[in-house]
């Protein structure tokens, strides 16, 4: 058995097979080495500029809002007994007095609110004012939900609600835009500064159509669903954007383990035992 060998004038022991002192001594560099690695990951992000990843269940909760609103509207219409035209009547028609199941527009509605709530929690990195507009327009959700649309109408208070759904959804990427350094075009100034030119024209044809200019129904539709989806899309950028800062910041990790701990990497430390 062959054991490392101890230079003469060297003021530690070396440690053997059975040197239980030197063995602590090491189980605590260990220790300390992992400390300091999972220090060095953690801080992985602010020190190499690689943003928080967008969590999966944010994701999820960004990819299902589309998901009621859609589902809702089209199996609310398919089982409408009394004549109704998706092209010219709004989808708050189906959840209103007129609707032969007005329950599950109306419970699409507030599952589509909720979502909004739970991607605000989640996405974290677009900021808080993004976030509390994300919250305001779940919130609108409700209103449009609690206030039916009547045999004669809509009321004021759903008008109120309605439109305050379609603006606050329309402004949103300007809350989203990162003016330098912006990790993916959906959140890039230009990008957002794109969609949001959209979302404008969107709103604006709904708004014609709304005082009879157009079939407001399906302006309404066209017009809700890349709303409800541009969420999700800033969330899969900013998901995909981290996790190739991480990707890249790896071997940068490994530069900065070295430099911290002046330890080697240690699948290249070995010891010869017989």
């Amino acid at each position: 058995m062959t054991q490392l060998v101890r230079p003469v004038d060297a003021p530690t022991q070396a440690v053997g097979v059975g040197d239980t002192t030197g063995s602590a001594s090491a189980s605590a560099e260990l220790r300390e080495l992992s400390g300091v690695a999972r220090r060095v990951v953690s801080s992985a992000p602010t020190a190499f500029g690689a943003s928080q990843s967008v969590p999966t269940w944010a994701i999820v909760s960004a990819a299902l809002c589309p998901v009621f609103l859609v589902g809702g509207w089209l199996l609310g219409a398919a089982l409408q007994q009394s004549p109704y035209s998706p092209i010219q009547q709004t989808m708050s028609v189906l959840a209103g007095k007129p609707g032969t199941d007005p329950w599950i527009m109306t419970g699409a509605l507030i599952l589509v609110g909720t979502t909004q709530f739970v991607t605000a929690a989640g996405l974290r990195q677009v900021g808080t004012p993004a976030r509390i507009l994300l919250v305001v327009t779940g919130v609108c959700t409700f209103g449009v939900a609690s206030s039916p649309v009547t045999m004669a109408g809509p009321t004021p208070i759903h008008l109120a609600f309605a439109t305050s759904c379609v603006f606050t959804t329309a402004i949103w990427p300007i809350f989203v835009a990162r003016r330098s350094q912006a990790p993916a075009w959906a959140v890039s100034s230009y990008g957002c500064a794109t969609v949001t030119v959209l979302f404008a024209v969107m709103a604006a044809w709904v708004l014609y159509a709304s005082f009879g200019g157009g079939d407001l129904g399906l302006a309404e539709r066209i017009t809700s669903t890349p709303l409800g989806l541009f969420p999700l899309i800033v969330a899969l950028s900013l998901r995909r954007a981290a996790d190739n800062d991480l990707q890249a910041a790896q071997p940068r990790l490994a530069h900065s383990h070295s430099v911290r701990t002046g330890w080697p990497n240690p699948h290249s430390v070995g010891c010869s035992v017989a």
